[in-house]
C-alpha cells in the first residue's frame, strides 16, 4: 500500500464561501518544527552588549600586544644590524689596509730584486747585458716568493735583445743554459736530466704558432728588440705545448704575447714597474686548470740607468687574499676595480673571502646591491703617472679594492635577541591578558549560570504559562514586594498576595485526549519505554498544539488536555481544536505503529480516544457553562482550568470510543454555525454523563465533503437537526475512522513489526557479547564447523537437559566493556541474516489464537523486562548501572553468574522467541495420543523438543554463519549457547510432571534457608533454576499483568483450546471447567511461581509487581469469570458463524 495522507480539501469549507482556510491534517516530517521556546531578548540583548564590550576589549590588548611586540622586535633587530655595520667598518677598513700594504710590499721587493739581480749577473758573468746569468736564480726567487707572501709565484728574467744580437744568442744559451738547468734539477728536487731539457730547448729567440692542428716553435717573428726568457722560476711547473716533461718556454720571447708586450713596452716606456690582468690557467691542486683572472707584473731592470730587461712575476690574487692573515675574516665579498677603459681590458674581479680560503666569482661585480652603503673602499695600486708618460694606446691601471658584507656575514650578528625580548614582551602582555580574561572568565560563568537559571525558569513558565499569563506575571513580581510572589509555598504570605491573575473566558472549546490501553500496556512494560511512548506521542501532540494556535493546558497521565479560545482568542476555536484533534489521532495511529517496532508487541494496539466541548458566547445559543482560567498561587503554581466546561469535556472523552473524537452538543452547533456541518455525525443514541444525564453527542467525520454556504446573519443559522436533514450527501456519512484515513501507516505487517522488534532486541545483545570479547570482530574459527555438525544429533533434545549449567565466570572487565556496547557494529551481513532468520521462525509459527508469533513477542518483552531488572539492580532500587569495581562484583554475585555473561541473556531472549515454533495448538498429551510422527520420536515435551530442534537446524544452516559468528566464536560458547537453549526451552513445558517435581527439588535445595555455603556450582545451580523460572514466568506473564492484558490472553487461549475440542482434537469441554481450571491455576502455579520470582531476591521490584497483578487478576477473575467464559463462548460462535 502506498503511504499517502488525505487531501486537505476534504477538511476544509469552500474558501470562496466561507474564507476558512483548510485544515491542517499533515504529520509528516517535513513539516517546519515549531520554535516552542524563546529566550527573552532583553538577555540577548544584554548579552550580546556585553559580548561587544569584551571583543573591544580583546581587540585593544592584542593591538597593544602586537605594537609592542613589533616596536620591540624592530629596535632590537635595529641593535643588532648597528653592530653588524660597526664590526664590518672596522673589518673591511683592516683587510683593505693589510691589501696596500701587502702590495707596496710586493713592489718594494720587486724593485729590490731587480736591482740585486742587475749587479749580480753582470759581476758572476763578466759581460754585459744581455749575455748575463743570476746563479741559483731559483733559490733566490723561492725567497723573494716568501717576502711577498707569494706561495705560488712564477719569476723570469727577460733581457732585451736587439736584433743584432740575436745571432749571438744561440751560442749564449748553449753555454749557460746546461748551469741553470742543473741549479734547478738541484733546488726543485726534479727527476730529470740537463741533456733531456736541453734536447727539448729551441737555442735561438722563438714563438709559438699554429700549424693545422699542431703548436709549433719558429724564430719570432716580433720586430724590434727581444726580450727572452732566460731564466724561470719554477721550471716543474711549465709543461710546453709540446711535452710535458720539460720547460719549453725557455728561450720564448714575452714580446709574442699581446698583454706582455703593453707591460714590457709601458715599462720600457716609464722605466716603472706595470700591472695587467691576464687570463690564466689555475695553478692550484685540484682546479683541473681553469682559467682565472691574475696578474702580470713587470718590473724594469736598470743596468747604470739603462733599460736592459725586466723582471716578470705573475700575481695570483686568489692565493694573494688567502694569505692576508686578518682575523675575523668572514663572509666577505672582495671586488677589485680597475680604472682602465681600454677596448678588451678586464675591469672588475670578484673574490669571495672565508677566513683563510678564497674562490674567484667571476669578472663581474659579484656584491650584494642591498650592502651598497656599507662599502670598505680603499686604493690599493696606483703607479701615480700621467697619461702624457704612459704610451699611446696603453693603460697603466690605478687598482680599487671594495669589501662589502654577505647575508652569510650578517647571520652571524642576528641571534635570537630581538625574538627573546620580543617573546617576554608578550609574554607579560599575555599574563595580564590572561588575568583579565580568567576574571573574566569565572564572571562570566557566574553570569552564565545564573542567566542560565534564569533562562530555565522563564523557560518553565512559559510552557506552563501562556506569554500573555507570563508578561502579568513578570509584571505583578515587579510590583510586589522582595520576596517570590509566585512561588510561595505558604500561601499566607507575599505568594497570595494582590490580585488573582484569573480571568472568565466566555469563548473556549477544550480537548481530552486519553490513549486507550495505555494503563494495561505500561503494567508490561520497562519505565523507560513507558516514558519513550509518552514524550514522543506527546511531543508530536505539542508541535500539533503550536501548528494550530492550541493552548496545552496540561497532561495528567494519560490523558492530554489542550485547549483554543484562550488566552488568545479564537473565533473559529471549535474548528481549531476539531482539525488539531484529527491531526492528533492521525499522529498517533502512526506513532503506536512505528513504535511497535522499538517497544514491543500490543503497542500498535493503543488508541486515542477524544472528547470535545465548547463555550459559545451569541445571543443565538443558550450558555452552557463557563471557563475560569489563571494561576492558582502557592508551590508547583500552574496555569488551570476551572468549571462545568471542563468536567463536560472529561466526559466527553470517557464516553467517547477508541479512535474516534466524540464532540457535544455545543461543539456540533458551532461547526455547523460556521459551515462544517459535515465534519459531524450524530450518535445513534444518546450518552449518559454523570451530572448531566442524557445527552446528544456528535462523532468528528473523517469523510466531510465541502459544507455549505455560511448564512449572511445569526437568525439565519440552522440547527444541527436541520443541516443533517438537508444535507443531500448524508447518505455518505459515516461513522469513526476507516482504514483510508490512516492509508499507507500500516505499510508494514504486524508480523513484520514484531520481526523488527525481535531484531533490535537481539541485536542489543549481539552487540554486548561481541564488546565482551577480546577479539572484538567476533570472527567464528573454522574448526567450529565440525562442532556444530555434532551437537543436537542425539535421539532427543530433552535426553540434553542437564540440572546445573556452568555459566561464565564474572569478569569486570568484560562488564565494563560492555557499557560501550552500543557503538559496535555487528556488520551489515549478520544483521540482514538475524532479520531473514526471525521472519523464518515468525513464518513457522501457526496461525493459532495463543500459541502464535505475537504470543512468543509478548513472552520476549517480558523476558527483556526481567533481565533488564536483574542488569540494572542496584541495592535493591533498580535505577543504574554500577560502575565501581566492588558494586560490580556485588551484582554478579547478586544475580548468581546471569549478568556475567551476555551470551546468557541472549540465549534465554532467543529461547523465548522459538519456544513455541510449529506449536500445533493442542497440548503434548494430545499429540502423544493422535501419535503423530514428532511424538512418536520424541515421546514427551514434544511441542518443545520440536521447537528447539526446528530453530537449531534452522540456525545451523550456511546462509546463517555471520549470525553464529557473532553469537559464538568458541566451543565452549556453543556448547554453552546449546545448553541454555535446551533447558530454557524445556522449562516452558509446565504440564510434564516429572520435570516440575524435578525443578521443586532443585529449587528447594538451592535456595534452602540451611545452605550456608556458596560456591561456583552453587551459584551456577541457582542461575541455571533463576532462568528456568523467568522464562516460565514470562510464558505466562499476562496472568500477572493488568487485568486487561489478562483478560485478552486469557479469551486468546480459550478460543484456541475450545477450537481444537470443536474440531475434535480434545477430549472434553474446555468452557465446562475454565472458570475454576484457571482459580486452580493461580492458585497452585501462577501465584507460587510468583513468590518464587520475589524469594530468589534478583529481579528486584519487578517480581512484587508480577506477584501483586497475579493476586489482582485471582481476585478479579474470581469475581468476573463465569460471565467471561460465556462472552467467550458467544464470541467463538460469532466467530465460527461469520467464517461459514
Amino acid at each position: 500500500m502506498s503511504k499517502s495522507s488525505k487531501h486537505p480539501s476534504d477538511w476544509s469549507t469552500n474558501e470562496s464561501n466561507t474564507g476558512m482556510s483548510h485544515m491542517d491534517s499533515s504529520t509528516g516530517a517535513d513539516s517546519p518544527e515549531p520554535v516552542a521556546y524563546v529566550a527573552p531578548d532583553v538577555a540577548n540583548r544584554e548579552q550580546k552588549a556585553v559580548n561587544r564590550s569584551k571583543f573591544l576589549v580583546f581587540v585593544t590588548l592584542l593591538l597593544a600586544v602586537c605594537g609592542v611586540a613589533a616596536a620591540t622586535y624592530l629596535l632590537m633587530e635595529d641593535e643588532e644590524s648597528d653592530d653588524f655595520e660597526a664590526s664590518f667598518a672596522g673589518l673591511g677598513s683592516e683587510v683593505a689596509t693589510v691589501t696596500r700594504q701587502k702590495v707596496d710590499q710586493l713592489f718594494s721587493a720587486l724593485d729590490a730584486y731587480s736591482t740585486f739581480i742587475a749587479s749580480e749577473a753582470k759581476a758572476e758573468s763578466n759581460s754585459s747585458w744581455p749575455f748575463v746569468s743570476v746563479s741559483d736564480f731559483g733559490l733566490k726567487s723561492k725567497k723573494i716568493a716568501a717576502l711577498i707572501g707569494v706561495e705560488n709565484p712564477l719569476f723570469a728574467i727577460a733581457p732585451l735583445v736587439r736584433d743584432e744580437e740575436k745571432d749571438k744568442w744561440p751560442s749564449f744559451v748553449l753555454e749557460t743554459a746546461p748551469v741553470w738547468y742543473q741549479e734547478s734539477i738541484d733546488n726543485e728536487g726534479l727527476n730529470v736530466t740537463v741533456e733531456d731539457y736541453m734536447n727539448r730547448t729551441n737555442l735561438f729567440v722563438h714563438q709559438w704558432v699554429i700549424v693545422g692542428n699542431e703548436t709549433v716553435s719558429v724564430p719570432t717573428t716580433v720586430p724590434g728588440p727581444a726580450f727572452p726568457m732566460a731564466q724561470g722560476y719554477p721550471i716543474k711547473r711549465r709543461p710546453g705545448p709540446t711535452d710535458n716533461k720539460g720547460s719549453m718556454i725557455y728561450n720564448y720571447d714575452f714580446q709574442a704575447v699581446p698583454a706582455s708586450a703593453d707591460l714590457i713596452n709601458i715599462s720600457h716606456a716609464t722605466l716603472q714597474p706595470s700591472i695587467g690582468f691576464s687570463r690564466l690557467p689555475d695553478r692550484r691542486p685540484g682546479k683541473g686548470g681553469r682559467l682565472v683572472v691574475d696578474s702580470q707584473i713587470v718590473q724594469p731592470i736598470m743596468d747604470n740607468g739603462n733599460f736592459v730587461g725586466v723582471l716578470w712575476l705573475r700575481l695570483a690574487w686568489l692565493e694573494f687574499f688567502q694569505n692576508l692573515n686578518v682575523d675575523g675574516i668572514f663572509g666577505t665579498t672582495l671586488v677589485l676595480r680597475s680604472n682602465c677603459e681600454v677596448e678588451g681590458a678586464i675591469r672588475v674581479l670578484s673574490y669571495s673571502i672565508d677566513g683563510s680560503s678564497a674562490d674567484f666569482l667571476g669578472e663581474i661585480d659579484a656584491h650584494d646591491p642591498k650592502y651598497d652603503d656599507q662599502v670598505v673602499s680603499k686604493v690599493i695600486l696606483d703607479p701615480m703617472l700621467g697619461s702624457e708618460d704612459t704610451p699611446e694606446g696603453l693603460c697603466v691601471p690605478v687598482l680599487t679594492l671594495d669589501l662589502y658584507p654577505t647575508d652569510e656575514l650578517a647571520a652571524t650578528f642576528q641571534t635570537s635577541k630581538p625574538t627573546m625580548y620580543t617573546i617576554v614582551v608578550v609574554a607579560i602582555f599575555a599574563f595580564t591578558s590572561f588575568v583579565f580574561l580568567l576574571y573574566d572568565y569565572y564572571v562570566a560563568r557566574r553570569q552564565r549560570k545564573f542567566m542560565e537559571r534564569i533562562v530555565r525558569q522563564d523557560q518553565i513558565v512559559s510552557n506552563v504559562f501562556p506569554t500573555a499569563i507570563r508578561d502579568r506575571l513578570y509584571e505583578s513580581g515587579q510590583k510586589g514586594s522582595k520576596d517570590d510572589a509566585l512561588f510561595d509555598p505558604l500561601g499566607g504570605g507575599a505568594g497570595t498576595a494582590g490580585s488573582p491573575l484569573a480571568d472568565l473566558f466566555p469563548e473556549t472549546t477544550i480537548i481530552f485526549a486519553d490513549i486507550a490501553g495505555f494503563t494495561a500496556w505500561s503494567s508490561a512494560r520497562e519505565p523507560a519505554h513507558v516514558f519513550i511512548l509518552l514524550e514522543t506521542i506527546y511531543g508530536a501532540f505539542d508541535k500539533h498544539a503550536y501548528r494550530h494556535s492550541v493552548f496545552k493546558v496540561e497532561t495528567v497521565g494519560d490523558c492530554y488536555v489542550a485547549v483554543a479560545g484562550l488566552p488568545e482568542p479564537d473565533k473559529d476555536h471549535a474548528a481549531t481544536v476539531c482539525r488539531f484533534a484529527r491531526a492528533c489521532v492521525k499522529t498517533m495511529k502512526e506513532i503506536t505503529v512505528k513504535l511497535e517496532m522499538t517497544l514491543g508487541p500490543d503497542t500498535s494496539d493503543l488508541d486515542l480516544r477524544v472528547g470535545i466541548h465548547s463555550i459559545p458566547l451569541t445571543s443565538h445559543f443558550k450558555r452552557s457553562g463557563q471557563v475560569t482560567a489563571g494561576v492558582l498561587r502557592g508551590e508547583r503554581s500552574r496555569f488551570q482550568l476551572f468549571g462545568d466546561t471542563m468536567n463536560t469535556a472529561a466526559r466527553m472523552e470517557s464516553t467517547s470510543d477508541r479512535n474516534r473524537i466524540q464532540v457535544s452538543q455545543v461543539t456540533a452547533d458551532l461547526l455547523v454555525a460556521s459551515g462544517l456541518s459535515v465534519w459531524i455525525i450524530p450518535r445513534k443514541s444518546s450518552v449518559f454523563v454523570k451530572g448531566k444525564g442524557e445527552m446528544q453527542t456528535y462523532w468528528l467525520n473523517t469523510k466531510a465533503a465541502k459544507g455549505p454556504k455560511l448564512p449572511k446573519s445569526t437568525n439565519e443559522i440552522p440547527t444541527v437537526s436541520e443541516t443533517l436533514s438537508n444535507n443531500s450527501d448524508s447518505s455518505r456519512v459515516q461513522e469513526g475512522f476507516d482504514d483510508e484515513d490512516l492509508e499507507g501507516i500500516e505499510a508494514m505487517t504486524k508480523r513484520e513489526r514484531l520481526v523488527e522488534y525481535n531484531v533490535e532486541v537481539l541485536t542489543s545483545l549481539l552487540q554486548q557479547i561481541i564488546a565482551s570479547r577480546a577479539d572484538i570482530v567476533g570472527n567464528k574459527p573454522t574448526s567450529l564447523s565440525e562442532i556444530e555438525g555434532t551437537i543436537g544429533t542425539g535421539d532427543t533434545v530433552l535426553e540434553e537437559f542437564v540440572p546445573i549449567i556452568p555459566l561464565k565466570r564474572f569478569d569486570a572487565g568484560d562488564l565494563s566493556k560492555r557499557q560501550k556496547a552500543s557503538s559496535i557494529d555487528i556488520g551489515e551481513a549478520a544483521k540482514n541474516q538475524l532479520r531473514n532468520f526471525l521472519t523464518n521462525v515468525a513464518s513457522m509459527y501457526q496461525d493459532n489464537p495463543f500459541h502464535n508469533f505475537e504470543h512468543a513477542s509478548h513472552v520476549t518483552s517480558s523476558v527483556k523486562k526481567l533481565l533488564a531488572r536483574i542488569v540494572n539492580v542496584d541495592h535493591g532500587n533498580g535505577l543504574k548501572m554500577p560502575t565501581d569495581s566492588v558494586d560490580l562484583v556485588d551484582m554478579a554475585g547478586h544475580s548468581y553468574g546471569i549478568t556475567s555473561d551476555p551470551l546468557t541473556q541472549f540465549s534465554v531472549v532467543f529461547s523465548a522467541i522459538i519456544h513455541d515454533m510449529d506449536h500445533p495448538g493442542v497440548p503434548n498429551a494430545q499429540l502423544v495420543k493422535e501419535n503423530t510422527r514428532r511424538a512418536q520420536i520424541f515421546k514427551k515435551s514434544v511441542a518443545e523438543q520440536n521447537s528447539v530442534e526446528l530453530a537449531w537446524a534452522m540456525l545451523m544452516g550456511e546462509e546463517y554463519d555471520a549470525l553464529r559468528a557473532c553469537i559464538y566464536n568458541t566451543e565452549e560458547d556453543l556448547r554453552r549457547f546449546r545448553q541454555l537453549v535446551v533447558n530454557t526451552v524445556m522449562a516452558t513445558d509446565i504440564v510434564d510432571k516429572e520435570l516440575q517435581a524435578l525443578r521443586k527439588a532443585r529449587w528447594e535445595s538451592a535456595f534452602a534457608e540451611t545452605l550456608i555455603i556458596q560456591d561456583e556450582s552453587s551459584n551456577d545451580c541457582k542461575a541455571t533454576i533463576v532462568i528456568e523460572h523467568l522464562i516460565q514466568a514470562s510464558d505466562v506473564a499476562h496472568t500477572m499483568q493488568h487485568w486487561h492484558i489478562y483478560k485478552s490472553w486469557n479469551e486468546k487461549f480459550f478460543l484456541e483450546c475450545y477450537g481444537a475440542f470443536k474440531a475434535g482434537r480434545a477430549d472434553s469441554d474446555p468452557s465446562v471447567n475454565w472458570y475454576k481450571g484457571e482459580i486452580g491455576f493461580f492458585d497452585f502455579y501462577v501465584i507460587p511461581l510468583a513468590r518464587k520470582l520475589e524469594s530468589c531476591g534478583v529481579f528486584g521490584v519487578s517480581s512484587h509487581e508480577y506477584l501483586n497483578y497475579a493476586r489482582s487478576n485471582r481476585a478479579e477473575w474470581a469475581r468476573e469469570g463465569e460471565k467471561l467464559v460465556q462472552q467467550y463462548l458467544e464470541k467463538y460462535e460469532e466467530m465460527n458463524n461469520h467464517q461459514q
